[in-house]
């Protein structure tokens, strides 16, 4: 029987899906006071799995999702009401995904917080995580 690693790499290696990078928008999501006030940068990125092969055979819109509606959840969470929590933002995305498109079978998002007060040099820190659709 495989494990959770295996189903989520069987998925994650194989099949087609919708891809969406550097996504960027200010959010107020933090757990200090000046995160919530001032807000800052988030970068996002959304893998979205489904089947494409309608789509790429007909080449019509509506065999497909629009990368336009994922593009706006992501929008709507992260310029949205205040998390304090990476994890949360991703998970919100995520599930709000999942929730409005019955055709994705499982979705990753990658939360990026380029400016952070950590003393060093970084490109960013952040968080991805991996949801699949229940059977």
């Amino acid at each position: 029987m495989a494990g959770k690693k295996e189903e989520e790499e069987a998925v994650v290696y194989r099949g087609d899906k919708l891809i969406l990078r550097g996504l960027r928008f200010h959010g107020t999501h933090g757990v200090k006071p000046e995160e919530k006030k001032l807000g800052q940068k988030f970068v996002i990125d959304v893998d979205a799995w489904m089947d494409l092969a309608a789509a790429g055979d007909s080449d019509d819109i509506s065999h497909t999702v629009s990368y336009t509606e994922i593009y706006r959840i992501a929008k709507n969470v992260v310029e949205g009401p205040s998390h304090n929590l990476l994890e949360s933002v991703a998970q919100s995305i995520a599930n709000s995904t999942l929730l409005k498109f019955p055709q994705i079978s499982a979705v990753r998002v990658k939360v990026e917080k380029p400016h952070v007060a950590v003393q060093g040099v970084l490109d960013y820190l952040g968080v991805e995580i991996f949801r699949q659709r229940k059977a």
